[in-house]
């Protein structure tokens, strides 16, 4: 009988989704078959200290995980374990990996850093790579190469922050004068809703900007879309598929991280109430968009349904999106029929794929 795989779970990071990737990692470890998988912790503080084994919990200060407490898989099954800190992921423990799930969201872990360094150590990984998880974080590049696939989207300025500082009054008046109010302002770095504001009037718009500021030195402003909130699970390497799509109903003014992740005011509506046709549609559209920016292993893609014109805009395209039982990724594919278990098998198989591809005489 062959040995079980043995899977690296990465969790934590440096971003300010830290909370968010500890809950995704979570789900992620109680839902992988034991009798596959042997699994070993691995977690990145807040200051971007790495813990390996049981010891991640502790460095981060968080329960450990029943399942790992039940099973000590790393600890029992002979792969290296270490509990002092490291700013890398030591030879012996990345040598004895089969693969890794790099479950982290946001800057630091989502964006082509980490990625880059499972490349220099020639391991497996979930998810896109270097280039796709870059361009997928940065919204204002992402928006570049959707423009040039050709997928509508909704009118939009990107300003950096050394010129917001410097000079204001040129910049809200071309906001004022190109898209007007309400709009959106949103670090084009960074998830989970963080640091996104709905501007009304120029008083909150100073507001909005000064907070994305405070999370990015690049800030995007978007007009304000009249549209119902579709989003669609894309799972595949060189041959994607989409999910059916869902609809996110905000009981707050936009699906802020809030309802994402405090108080779950929210409705999500799976499969989404769409005509057959407009359904294919928007799956054809985020198969597109996953393919522009040359993603693998996952991405959710999320679009603006207009109501005054029925016309789809992308929005943007998540590579590692959040991935607890509650969360819209998994949830799309267990009602196209592909339940969480098996997705997490499917997306190691895609691991393992991808980097054999990749590494290919």
């Amino acid at each position: 009988m062959s040995r079980k795989i043995r899977v690296g779970v990465v969790f934590g990071g440096r971003s300010g989704e830290h909370e968010v990737s500890i809950h995704s990692a979570r789900s992620v470890i109680e839902n992988l078959n034991p009798q596959k998988y042997e699994i070993l912790p691995i977690g990145i503080t807040k200051q971007g200290i790495w813990h390996v084994g049981l010891e991640s919990y502790r460095a981060l200060g968080t329960d450990i995980p029943p399942k790992l407490l039940a099973n000590t898989q790393c600890e029992q099954s002979g792969l290296p374990v270490k509990t002092d800190p490291s700013l890398t992921l030591p030879a012996p423990i990345s040598e004895a990996l089969d693969v890794v799930i790099p479950v982290l969201h946001g800057p630091y872990g989502e964006d082509g850093t980490v990625q880059g360094l499972f490349e220099l150590l020639n391991i497996p990984y979930v998810g896109s790579g270097v280039l796709a998880s870059a361009v997928g974080m940065d919204k204002a590049m992402m928006k570049t190469v959707f423009a040039q696939a050709g997928l509508p989207q909704c009118k939009y300025l990107v300003y950096l922050r050394k010129k917001w500082e410097q000079d204001r009054e040129p910049i809200l008046r071309e906001i004022e004068r190109t898209l007007g109010f309400p709009c959106f302002v949103k670090p084009a770095n960074l998830g989970s809703s963080v640091g996104i504001s709905k501007a009304r009037d120029r008083a909150s718009l100073v507001a909005a900007i000064d907070e994305a500021a405070r999370h990015d030195r690049k800030i995007l402003v978007e007009e304000a879309v009249d549209g119902r909130e579709i989003e669609v699970a894309v799972l595949g390497n060189d041959e994607p598929h989409a999910s059916v799509a869902g609809e996110i109903v905000p009981k707050a003014e936009f699906y802020d991280y809030n309802a994402k992740y405090v108080d779950g005011t929210s409705d999500l509506i799976i499969p989404a109430d769409l005509p057959e046709e407009k359904m294919t549609e928007v799956r054809q559209m985020a198969v597109r968009a996953y393919q522009a920016i040359d993603a693998s292993g996952l991405s959710r893609v999320d679009f603006f349904l207009e109501r005054k014109t029925g016309r789809f805009l992308i929005n943007e395209i998540n590579t590692f999106p959040g991935f607890t039982i509650y969360s819209m990724y998994p949830k799309l594919w267990e009602a196209t029929g592909l339940p969480y278990d098996q997705l997490l098998d499917e997306l190691i198989r895609l691991a393992i794929e991808r980097h054999q591809e990749k590494n290919r005489d």
